[in-house]
């Protein structure tokens, strides 16, 4: 029997006490072991591990788990602190109560406070009904946690439910994993999906965009076209057609998709030289949903230092004005570095809305196939009172050269050249800006 007297008896409860933390219902939770599984081997520190909670409504004083139904701590993913909380579903039906909260938001003032991003795995967050209007205020203490640590550190949240709606904390999230958010587990282990999204932001506002090793190579852009670049040349069928994804893998390695279930439009993170990209690309079905998404993910990427391409290809659009409103102000008020591709068609709204310089963009550049125009040759000729091959005449990337609309037309072949030069200048983009608390638009 344990001698709680002596030194070494304390020890040996404590060790029991933490024992039984790691297996409150006798054997080790699913959530402890997928946060374990986040965390590089043997980096996971844990807090509160003994916490427990403190009501005796309902008989609950005889049913006191270690942790109350979360698993919080810190440790390294790839290297790198990060902050994770895992709900255990298997205590208290995965229901929230004041105790877990509490080490909730402790969690979150710590990730805060030394500036690591916080990865949330979940189930839901409904009160814990036993203990009163006291759970609902610890939800909402959590929800302005997470508000205040918007646009500070990233926030990442996999939700295991049908529907993201079950968390308010996962729809205050930069990045959701769920069947029905911006990315899909799709068999893989949720917090396999957590960590690669990780491995493309930094680790807060002010940090920079991590970069992975790549060969760094002097000289002009035409001297570091590499044969592969020639691929490019032959993207462009003669009549026009354009797969703008084939575009975006020859320009940007390590492609990574989100949101992918709306499909009117590309967004994704990428690597140029080694460096994290935010990629936008058009897609046919653009719509208010993939306006949204767009905007959305541009804000993402300016929050976090993280420079924006644009591939473009579109007509003018036919959206609702408040849903285009939306991307025009996101991308206008971004302050990171920007940079379009005109691949082919840029036609009216659809040429404001994607990258113009006069929207923000810094650098543009068009290739020959570029047809950059108020509208469409039928529209043209209609409303010029024209013929379509006349009409056709200006739907050429060259008018928009002679007044600076873009910066170069190039060879395809020239963009992952052009692209490189361009990020490496705008690493030193400086905007100053005017007082104000935020634009006042719904987003």
């Amino acid at each position: 029997m344990t001698d709680l007297k002596t030194t070494a008896g304390k020890i040996e409860d404590l060790s029991a006490k933490l024992t039984e933390s790691r297996a409150p219902q006798g054997e080790v939770p699913a959530a402890r072991s997928a946060i374990e599984a986040l965390f590089d081997a043997g980096s996971f520190v844990e807090t509160d591990a003994l916490a427990r909670h403190r009501s005796t409504e309902f008989g609950r004083e005889h049913i006191r788990p270690y942790t109350d139904g979360v698993v919080t701590g810190f440790g390294t993913v790839d290297g790198r602190k990060v902050c994770a909380y895992a709900q255990d579903a298997s205590l208290f039906d995965g229901t929230m109560g004041e105790v877990y909260g509490e080490k909730v938001t402790k969690l979150y003032d710590l990730a805060i406070k030394t500036g690591v991003p916080i990865v949330a795995l979940v189930a839901g967050d409904k009160p814990r009904a036993q203990e009163g209007i006291v759970s609902s205020a610890m939800q909402a203490r959590i929800l302005a946690r997470a508000t205040t640590a918007s646009g500070l550190i990233p926030q990442i949240t996999a939700v295991y439910a049908d529907s993201k709606e079950a968390s308010l904390v996962a729809a205050l999230s930069d990045v959701v994993i769920a069947p029905d958010g911006d990315l899909q587990a799709d068999g893989e282990h949720e917090v396999n999906v957590a960590k690669r999204v990780l491995s493309y932001l930094p680790s807060n506002n002010r940090a920079a965009a991590p970069r992975t090793e790549a060969t760094i190579v002097a000289g002009s852009v035409e001297e570091n076209i590499t044969d592969a670049d020639h691929t490019l040349d032959t993207l462009v069928d003669d009549d026009g057609a354009v797969n703008l994804a084939d575009v975006v893998t020859a320009t940007c390695e390590d492609v990574f998709e989100l949101g992918a279930q709306v499909r009117g439009v590309f967004t994704g993170f990428g690597r140029v030289e080694g460096r994290t990209v935010g990629i936008i690309a058009n897609r046919d079905s653009f719509d208010a949903e993939a306006a949204a998404k767009a905007a959305r993910f541009i804000r993402l990427c300016d929050a976090f230092n993280t420079p924006i391409i644009e591939f473009v290809d579109t007509p003018a659009l036919d959206v609702e004005k408040a849903a285009l409103a939306k991307l025009v102000h996101a991308y206008s008020a971004a302050s990171v570095g920007k940079i379009s591709v005109i691949v082919r068609r840029a036609h009216g709204t659809g040429y404001i809305a994607f990258g113009s310089k006069e929207l923000g963009a810094d650098l543009s550049y068009a290739w020959p196939t570029a047809e950059i125009a108020v509208a469409d040759a039928p529209a043209l000729a209609t409303e010029l009172e024209l013929s379509e091959e006349e009409a056709a005449a200006y739907l050429t990337p060259y008018q928009a050269a002679e007044r600076g609309l873009v910066d170069s037309v190039i060879t395809p072949a020239a963009t992952r050249g052009s692209l490189i030069e361009g990020l490496r200048l705008l690493d030193r983009k400086i905007i100053p800006t005017l007082p104000k608390k935020h634009g006042n638009i719904v987003l």
